[in-house]
């Protein structure tokens, strides 16, 4: 079996509605169905494919550790991850809703294939990286 594509991420919060705003209204993902899941929750979705997925912190430990999984001990930020990066199509377009929103990015750029970058947290503190390729 091999791995075909990356499905989804789930961000732990205790703010589910702030941070679904911030994916919603700073990055532009929408949000859309979502499955009938034992805790709370949304789904955003980039381009008609769901991709971050919020929970509440709490309920979803505690729904984890009756599967049997250890609960989150992470409190703020990614963790052992150091961002999730997401393509976009237009760099000028990401920055002015970046600055709409007053969302300081860091920027970069990678001369040898002309890639720009925008790095900036979520409300969680886990790092966003934003990738624009030149057209």
């Amino acid at each position: 079996m091999a791995l075909t594509s990356i499905q989804h991420l789930l961000v732990l919060t205790d703010d589910i509605d702030g941070t679904r705003d911030f994916y919603r209204d700073v990055l532009g993902l929408e949000q859309g169905e979502r499955p009938p899941l034992e805790f709370p929750g949304y789904w955003l979705y980039a381009q008609g494919v769901p991709c971050v997925h919020v929970a509440d912190r709490a309920v979803y430990n505690t729904h984890a550790s009756t599967l049997g999984l250890e609960p989150s001990e992470a409190t703020h930020g990614s963790g052992v991850v150091d961002h999730v990066a997401f393509n976009a199509s237009d760099y000028d377009e990401v920055s002015a809703r970046l600055d709409r929103h007053g969302i300081a990015a860091v920027k970069n750029t990678v001369p040898a294939i002309g890639m720009r970058q925008l790095f900036i947290s979520d409300p969680n503190g886990v790092r966003i990286e934003i990738n624009v390729l030149p057209s």
